[in-house]
């Protein structure tokens, strides 16, 4: 299939929403809905934000990835612009279970460092590809044109967390795209994570060669 990588645009909102959902079915932020998803792929307009789309040659959006080269600044802002539009898209399930409610702040807070760790350099915050065409390179151009950009800004090194259980393919897919596995750490919702941090001029080693 031919596709075209471009930046993320205000119109790609609810597409790459409803991706997001499809792709991650059983996750915390997908639970959330695909009106909270529009808002936090809607803070990743900025112009110093790092985005690209797969679009599909009928403009159909199959993946997406976006980041950002300082994201300790970038949450914190984008938690105080859009903090009103977070808390309608999620009232609804926040009265239905108040009890979410921390693990929600730490969603919008996220900075991929609950293990506690300081870390220096972009942080990818979200990778989605449609299901129909895992398997396709897909991931692989979107994850080539984040880290292309990231060169342009300077940025020498990028880190991610997925999570370690049940997750081989993914975790193969970081690894043989020349991400190395930094350390492993476990949530506050006992969910196992893997880190995995790039450094630009890596030398890229796939699992075929280990």
């Amino acid at each position: 299939m031919s596709i075209t990588i471009r930046r993320l645009r205000a119109e790609d909102l609810g597409p790459v929403a409803k991706l997001h959902r499809e792709s991650f079915p059983s996750f915390f932020l997908s639970e959330l809905g695909e009106r909270f998803l529009r808002e936090f792929y809607r803070g990743f307009l900025t112009p110093d934000a790092t985005t690209a789309v797969a679009v599909a040659e009928d403009g159909r959006v199959v993946g997406a990835v976006v980041g950002h080269t300082q994201p300790q600044g970038f949450f914190k802002k984008l938690l105080l612009r859009r903090w009103y539009a977070f808390a309608f898209a999620s009232l609804s399930l926040v009265l239905r279970r108040p009890s979410i409610l921390p693990r929600l702040v730490r969603a919008v807070t996220y900075r991929g460092n609950n293990d506690g760790i300081e870390r220096r350099g972009a942080l990818l915050s979200s990778i989605c590809v449609d299901p129909q065409y895992s398997g396709d390179g897909i991931g692989g151009k979107l994850l080539e044109s984040f880290t292309s950009q990231l060169v342009d800004r300077g940025c020498e090194s990028a880190y991610l967390s997925t999570d370690a259980v049940d997750n081989d393919r993914v975790n193969a897919f970081y690894r043989n795209a020349g991400w190395a596995l930094e350390n492993s750490y476990t949530t506050p919702e006992g969910r196992r994570m893997n880190c995995y941090v790039w450094h630009k001029g890596q030398t890229l080693i796939k699992d075929s060669d280990r």
